[in-house]
Formats: C-alpha cells, structure tokens, sequence
C-alpha cells in the first residue's frame, strides 16, 4: 500500500534510454504505467496488441482511476481495425469473452473503453507541405500528485519478445519543467483539433467517414 503512495518524484529516471544499454519497456515503461493516472500519446501506428500491452501495464486501471488519450495515424491493418470498430461503437454490446487470452485482453479494453478509461483519436495531414500520414512520437504520463513524465522518440508497442532499436529521450516535471510544458500543450492543442497541418478527429467519426487507410498487413508486425 505505502508503494502505491510513491509518485513519479521518488523515482529514478535517465534523461535517455537506449536499446544497448537499457531494457526501455521495464525500465521505464512499466513502472510509469503502474503509478500514473493519466497517459497522453501519440503514435503514428496503433495496434491491437499495443493497445492491449498499454491497458494491461495500467495499475490504477482496473481500480477505474486511471486514463489512457491516445492519438494514432490513420493507418491500420484490416484485422485490427475490425476490433477497435467494434470497441468503440456504442451499438456493439456483444462481448468478447472467448477461451483465448486475446479476447480476455480484448474484452477488458472494452469495458475500460466503456467505463470512459480510453479515448482514441486520429490525426490526418490537410497540407501539401505534411506527407501523407502523422509521425509524432510523444506521450506524457501524469501521478497522482500532478507531476509529469514526459519522453519522445520511441514507437515502442511494450512487446517483452520482440523489440525495435530504439531511444527514449525522458524529461520530468520537476527537473525540466518548461520542457513538460511544452509537451502538454502541443498533446492539448492536437487532442482539441488546434494544431497547423493536421486534423484531428474521433476514432469512430473518422471511421464513418472514410478517413481511415488500411495498410499491407506485412508492413507491419505485431
């Protein structure tokens, strides 16, 4: 109990995490996700099992205090898309109960998505001088007490089988305040559609009106 009580503040943090030196998803990832309340992110691909792997690594989830806003490209592979149609369509009431661990995994998803836990929203290039898919690579984890974990550089889907090279470059509320600032507004000003070049639309509008691109299912693994 008095573990839960520990903030982001006494914990340790590197100001980067690289794949030859440091296991980024338990070194950091996980231990942000089982003490934080709320965690912002943006990433240009979302898959069902990273979404999974997000809501499982969640501590304060199941207690129902925690939130997840995510803005993702628009780009998905058909399979996966076909879930999260499903999980955010309020219609949909059938349940996912299965004997397999996915749809374990996927059925709580749901009932976080239905409980107001998760947000999902897409962003889409409108300029001729943006390419055509949203790349950002941020999220901000936020305690209890209000002090805030910030990184970029990382597409990481917490995998603990296979992983990309990569690094996370990390700043703290405490120590790079202006930084933490900077990061806040830019997830806000996105999450509220104020942002130059792109739109930014809810998962299930986008997906009534055509927004949404399927992708080779080979492009990408899981």
């Amino acid at each position: 109990y008095i573990k839960k009580l520990l903030g982001f503040r006494e914990m340790k943090f590197e100001q980067e995490y690289r794949s030859d030196r440091n296991d980024v998803v338990t070194e950091f990832f996980v231990p942000c996700l089982s003490k934080c309340v709320e965690y912002d992110r943006c990433v240009d691909f979302l898959s069902i099992r990273n979404l999974a792997g997000i809501a499982m690594g969640f501590d304060n989830f199941t207690s129902g205090k925690a939130k997840l806003k995510m803005i993702t490209g628009n780009r998905f592979k058909i399979s996966d898309l076909n879930i999260l149609t499903k999980l955010f369509n309020e219609k949909y009431t059938k349940r996912f109960d299965g004997k397999l661990i996915k749809d374990v995994k996927i059925q709580k998803i749901q009932d976080f998505i239905n409980n107001g836990q998760i947000e999902l929203k897409i962003a889409v290039p409108n300029s001729e001088e943006i390419s055509n898919y949203f790349s950002e690579r941020i999220g901000i984890f936020k305690d209890e007490k209000g002090d805030c974990v910030a990184f970029t550089g990382t597409s990481s889907s917490l995998s603990t089988h296979i992983r990309d090279f990569e690094s996370v470059d990390v700043f703290t509320s405490w120590n790079d305040k202006s930084r933490i600032d900077r990061k806040i507004k830019d997830f806000d000003d996105l999450w509220e559609n104020n942002t130059k070049f792109v739109e930014v639309y809810d998962f299930m509008y986008a997906e009534k009106n055509n927004l949404l691109k399927y992708t080779s299912e080979w492009v990408f693994s899981d």
